[in-house]
C-alpha cells in the first residue's frame, strides 16, 4: 500500500481517531507522527506525506458526518421501550417447534415478552423469566445454553429507518462505547431488539437518550 492507503486503512482502524476527525478536533502533526512510528514507516515515507493524505481524507468523510446527523434525527424521534427480567435459552434446531408455537401463544395471550430467532444451527429464545420451567419442561436435553436477568431494549422507529443506512452500526458502537455487552440482537423492520444484562438498563437510558 501506498502512504495514502495506509493512512486511510490506520485511521479507519482506530476508531477514536476517526471520530476526532469526524469534530476537526484533531492535530494533524501529531496524528501523522504517530502514523509513522506506529506502522514503522518513517524511512519509507515523510511526515508531510502522511498529514496530507490525513487532511484529504478528512474531506472524504464529511459525508459520513452527515449521514450521522440523519441516524440521530431518526433515533430522536424513535420511541425507547425496555423489559426486564428476560431469559435467554439456546436450543438445538431440531427443538420441538410444536413446543416453541405453544410457549408463544401462552406468552402473546399473557402478553409477556416472547421472542425467538432461528440461525442455521440452533435456535434462540428469549421470553420472561417467568417461562423458564415451561422451556426446561419442554426441551430438557435440547437446551445448549441459558442465561437469566437479562433486558431487552426495544428500539421503535418510523418507516424512515428504510432510507437511514448505518442506523444499527451507529446504535452498536453506542453500546459498545459505554461497556455495554450485547447479548442478542435482532430487528422486524421498524423495531430493533438489543439483549443486554439487567444491571446495564441505567447505561443504556442515559446513552440512548437523543
Amino acid at each position: 500500500m501506498n502512504t495514502t492507503e495506509l493512512t486511510e486503512h490506520y485511521i479507519e482502524t482506530h476508531k477514536s481517531i476517526k471520530d476526532c476527525l469526524k469534530k476537526g478536533i484533531i492535530n494533524y502533526s501529531s496524528l501523522a507522527r504517530k502514523i509513522a512510528k506506529e506502522l514503522e514507516i518513517e524511512k519509507k515515507t515523510s511526515k508531510d506525506a502522511i498529514l496530507i493524505a490525513a487532511l484529504r481524507y478528512q474531506k472524504k468523510i464529511k459525508q459520513e458526518i452527515n449521514q450521522e446527523e440523519q441516524i440521530r434525527l431518526l433515533l430522536r424521534h424513535s420511541e425507547l421501550e425496555i423489559k426486564n427480567k428476560i431469559s435467554v435459552f439456546v436450543l438445538e434446531k431440531g427443538a420441538y417447534l410444536d413446543s416453541l408455537i405453544e410457549l408463544e401463544k401462552k406468552a402473546r395471550k399473557n402478553e409477556d415478552a416472547f421472542f425467538s430467532v432461528e440461525g442455521t444451527r440452533s435456535i434462540t429464545v428469549m421470553a420472561s423469566e417467568k417461562y423458564d420451567e415451561d422451556v426446561r419442561d419442554s426441551f430438557k436435553s435440547r437446551i445448549i445454553r441459558s442465561s437469566k436477568g437479562n433486558a431487552v431494549v426495544i428500539i421503535k422507529s418510523s418507516v424512515d429507518i428504510e432510507k437511514v443506512s448505518g442506523v444499527l452500526g451507529y446504535v452498536a458502537n453506542l453500546f459498545h462505547d459505554n461497556n455495554v455487552n450485547i447479548i442478542e440482537c435482532l430487528s422486524c423492520w421498524t423495531d430493533t431488539l438489543f439483549i443486554v444484562r439487567d444491571e446495564d438498563i441505567a447505561k443504556v437510558m442515559q446513552f440512548m437518550k437523543f
